[in-house]
């Protein structure tokens, strides 16, 4: 596959990476010059200065014989332009756009985005991303991560484990003796910043993240069984009020109806906005490394604190200072990821990556196969992957210890009329079964191979 990503920021250089390493044919194009520099030596992709949006730096790109645009540079403009110009002069089937402001994305605009006006495929809003994965954070105490899937039937958690953790240092294959009501599938655990898939006989070990899939129903027994009984966060204190800050607390006021939301926002303009667009939340204008406006706001009291102003030094500061003064959970935006190995030992309980999230959003439309939702987990390792089972698919018939599945995935769920069914090595997939499924980074293409409509299919 032929692909043109505009802009060689954070999102398109991991991008970038993710679709060279797949073998794909990849330009990259970025208006600074050093950045084309560093993605140039740094990946197997062709890298051109110049602006996305212009056709004949699009052209020089190899437009014409291009199977996908992904316009991810910091100005919407370019690349809602990039996206037109693509469609209207090169015919380029797919395009994908970044969209940061919220005024393109009001419901009364829909239709500027229509094959008719604006012909793009795909709008990604990282903001409105980033607060529906702190939402889906706080809903389940004591998970790092939550991704749904199936229609919110089955659902991926993460969680840390500690020494008090009821399942560590107990081989897998021992867990359904320990837990016989319990059903879930580990897909992943994550040691000392190396990522591994488990077999039956691997232990889980104090300060491991643990992967696993489990029915939507039975999230609340597998936190207890990981050791996690605490209620639904009510109380909740948010750092930033720009425009994550803002849809979360939106969000918050939607979803927690007994909810009490606070915001604390430096700047005061923006801080009067806010407060102006919510009608619950109460808005403090202040420093969030200042004692006296946590004092105030009742960071003693807070069961969560969420980090997100655009600053990542200043999150991770101001979440330690929130755990210093008695709040139970801090949640705390980074966008470096050299900051990853530091987080966990200095007290920050969850970290949500913006670049991540958004690589994830993308990579959904970028598989190919009958495949609905893809999402990246832990910088590269591998992908959680959620398809439709075709006829034609080796996976369709036969026992799962039968099927000859690549090394390296795992099947978490399989969804049948609803119904979720946790898998055994005799489980049988059957025709549009909703399979979900863990495949490392290594094994993705022969998953999309797998749920591909092929020739005699018809």
């Amino acid at each position: 596959m032929k692909v043109i990503i505009c802009g060689a920021g954070q999102v398109g250089f991991n991008i970038a990476r993710y679709l060279a390493d797949e073998n794909n044919d990849v330009t990259v194009i970025d208006t600074r010059a050093k950045l084309i520099r560093q993605i140039s030596d740094s990946l197997d992709v062709q890298a051109l200065t110049g602006y996305a949006s212009h056709p004949d730096v699009l052209e020089m790109a190899g437009a014409e014989e291009s199977d996908m645009l992904i316009a991810v540079t910091h100005v919407d403009e370019v690349n809602m332009v990039a996206c037109q110009v693509a469609h209207s002069l090169f015919g380029v089937p797919t395009k994908i756009a970044r969209v940061r402001h919220q005024s393109y994305l009001q419901p009364i605009w829909s239709n500027l985005f229509s094959r008719e006006d604006m012909p793009i495929d795909a709008i990604i809003s990282p903001e409105i991303e980033v607060a529906q994965a702190v939402t889906r954070r706080l809903h389940v105490s004591g998970a790092i991560d939550v991704i749904p899937m199936a229609g919110n039937k089955v659902q991926l958690i993460g969680v840390r484990c500690t020494k008090q953790t009821p399942m560590v240092n107990t081989p897998i294959r021992q867990l359904k003796a320990l837990f016989p009501s319990l059903t879930l599938i580990i897909v992943g655990i994550v040691r000392q910043e190396h990522a591994v898939i488990p077999t039956p006989d691997d232990q889980m070990l104090p300060g491991d993240e643990v992967y696993f899939v489990v029915d939507a129903a039975q999230i609340d027994r597998a936190m207890a069984a990981f050791g996690h009984e605490e209620q639904e966060v009510r109380k909740v204190l948010i750092f930033g009020g720009g425009n994550i800050g803002l849809f979360l607390a939106q969000q918050l006021e939607t979803e927690f109806h007994e909810g009490n939301v606070k915001i604390i926002e430096i700047d005061k303009n923006r801080a009067e906005l806010v407060a102006k667009s919510l009608s619950r939340t109460v808005v403090l204008n202040g420093d969030v490394l200042d004692i006296e406006i946590l004092d105030e706001a009742g960071v003693a009291r807070t069961e969560a604190v969420v980090a997100v102003t655009n600053d990542d030094e200043t999150n991770i500061l101001s979440s330690l200072l929130a755990k210093r003064y008695g709040c139970e959970r801090a949640i705390t935006l980074i966008n470096k990821s050299t900051y990853n190995t530091l987080v966990g030992t200095l007290g920050v309980d969850v970290v949500v990556n913006p670049r991540g999230i958004t690589v994830s959003k993308i990579l959904q439309h970028v598989r190919r196969g009958r495949i609905h939702a893809v999402h990246s987990l832990h910088e590269g390792f591998g992908e959680l992957i959620e398809a439709a089972a075709l006829e034609t698919s080796s996976l369709v018939g036969v026992p799962l210890q039968e099927a000859k599945l690549p090394h390296g995935v795992i099947v978490g769920a399989i969804v049948r009329n609803d119904q979720v069914i946790m898998p055994r090595r005799t489980s049988v997939i059957q025709v549009n079964d909703r399979v979900v499924l863990f495949a490392a980074h290594h094994a993705v293409k022969q998953v999309e191979k797998m749920f591909a409509v092929r020739l005699e299919y018809f």
